[in-house]
């Protein structure tokens, strides 16, 4: 270290993994927690796919499919959790999948650090476009702008624009953010659901809420709708993996990283489910809600229940959340990008591993990020079931990314060398229920979600999932196999201090 400064545990234990200390580690637990709760953000994915659980399932499956799928994304977080407390670097699950593999070491990380850079790129997509949608149902209340598809990829794109040029500026804006976040969604969430408590006249029936059932997809199986309808909830359930890709810019991060995964998890769980209760005991019109003027059936429930002022406060609350959700993703996933192309997984690994010599921020991996998502959202302007499409991408990129380095770690059995932050006796078990619970999400939300199937409503699903495989595992037969052996050491000693002195950061 320069000046003969000893490196921190933190530090050392990069170094023990293959890498120097590049990033700026100045992030609290607090704001390592901070990322992954801004990113799973119940006020952007709860809200932005609740129109479509009005139609696939109604009520009862809005109701209680959070609790389950809660208690089951619980599982899955807690058996990463222990993974990245053995293993905080930036790369976090390709990484972890490489250090696991009893063989083929390469090829394990080469698929999950493909899977994963789908599922984040997903993710940005998801939550920035769903921010377009209410941020142009806002200026429909407000100003007459229509709520058009080419007007919402306008404003979908001027978002991604504005996260872009707010995560170069450095990570300690970033953790600002963040750290706001997280309050705001507290404080929101109180907010809106106190206010569709108190204002409304009326209210619906605890029956309706608890057990009423709709279908409205043209399918005439309910189980078959039960279950598509639970990606409303395993949508907003993702992106918390976060926390793992942000440990190499976090303190303490062998106990922090895991801590922030599992706690934005549990916050999310518990305050995600009273958002919902708040928002279906406020429905006015259950069709109003479905064919409103905005398009966007929280805006109009909130309209019915408080009026136009003050649903259009409400909405000003749900579009903050939203650009706080947008931001970390963008950054959780730049970092991705950065750890991925560190290691030559990426076309094109030398710009995109670039780092602000600045701001110690991967400028080049944000404008990826940022460009891949804007590129994922465009089937919107033409398709009818995109938005849905784009969700159901992102939770089955991210879960197989997230289940890989899962089974493979319980095949390792009492070999695998835990970190300070772990399940213990418990760890098998729940790793048993992660993996069988991603093997069912990961073939059910890659199915038809209305009948029939046209070229307008085909669930494109499939298609982004296959191009991605596709495309990786050809690239991997005729040329990775022979060069990419994963994860390894990034520079020799003797770089060393120049690459870890610390420059100033804005």
């Amino acid at each position: 270290m320069p000046g003969g400064t000893a490196p921190s545990s933190d530090e050392q234990r990069l170094r023990e993994l293959g890498y120097t200390q590049e990033l700026a580690r100045s992030m609290s637990g607090f704001s390592n927690f901070a990322v992954s709760f801004s990113i799973v953000s119940i006020l952007s994915g709860c809200l932005t796919l609740y129109g479509f659980g009005l139609n696939t399932g109604g009520p009862a499956i809005i109701t209680w499919g959070w609790p389950v799928v809660g208690l089951m994304t619980l599982c899955v977080a807690l058996s990463m959790a222990e993974i990245c407390s053995s293993y905080p670097t930036a790369g976090g699950l390709y990484y972890w999948a490489a250090k696991l593999a009893p063989s083929r070491g390469p090829a394990w990380s080469w698929f999950t650090g493909w899977f994963n850079t789908l599922g984040q790129i997903a993710v940005t997509a998801g939550v920035d476009y769903g921010a377009a949608i209410f941020t142009n149902a806002l200026l429909e209340m407000r100003f007459g702008f229509a709520a058009t598809p080419v007007h919402t990829v306008t404003l979908f794109g001027v978002i991604l624009l504005v996260h872009g040029l707010l995560n170069t500026r450095g990570v300690r804006l970033v953790a600002l953010f963040n750290n706001v976040s997280v309050w705001w969604h507290l404080a929101g969430v109180t907010i809106i659901v106190g206010v569709l408590v108190l204002v409304p006249a009326h209210h619906a029936s605890a029956s309706f809420v608890l057990t009423g059932f709709v279908n409205r997809t043209g399918f005439h199986s309910s189980f078959y709708v039960a279950m598509i309808g639970l990606l409303l909830a395993q949508y907003t359930l993702t992106g918390y993996d976060a926390s793992a890709h942000m440990t190499e810019e976090t303190r303490d991060a062998a106990r922090s990283g895991p801590r922030g995964i599992v706690n934005s998890v549990l916050v999310s769980l518990v305050a995600g489910w009273i958002l919902l209760l708040g928002l279906t005991f406020a429905i006015q019109d259950y069709d109003g809600a479905l064919g409103g003027s905005t398009g966007v059936p929280p805006a109009q429930i909130f309209i019915d229940a408080v009026g136009d002022r003050g649903a259009e406060l409400l909405l000003l609350i749900v579009i903050g959340a939203q650009f706080f959700c947008g931001m970390a993703s963008v950054t959780a996933n730049s970092r991705m990008i950065y750890a991925f192309s560190r290691d030559g997984a990426l076309p094109g690994s030398r710009l995109w591993h670039r780092i602000d010599p600045r701001t110690r921020t991967p400028t080049s991996a944000v404008r990826l990020a940022t460009g891949g998502a804007f590129v994922l959202g465009l089937p919107a302007l033409w398709n009818t079931t995109a938005y849905a499409a784009v969700t159901s991408v992102s939770v089955i990129g991210l879960y197989l990314a997230y289940v890989i380095p899962v089974f493979l770690r319980l095949r390792q059995g009492e070999a695998f060398e835990r970190g300070p932050w772990h399940l213990g006796r418990w760890s098998r078990p729940i790793g048993v229920v992660a993996v069988g619970w991603t093997a069912l999400i990961t073939v059910l939300f890659m199915l038809p979600t209305v009948s029939p199937v046209t070229a307008v409503s085909f669930n494109y699903t499939p298609v982004a999932v296959l191009v991605v495989l596709g495309f990786a595992g050809s690239w991997w037969l005729v040329s990775a196999r022979h060069w990419f052996t994963g994860p390894g050491i990034q520079h020799p000693a003797e770089e060393l201090p120049a690459l870890e002195a610390e420059p100033e950061i804005p």
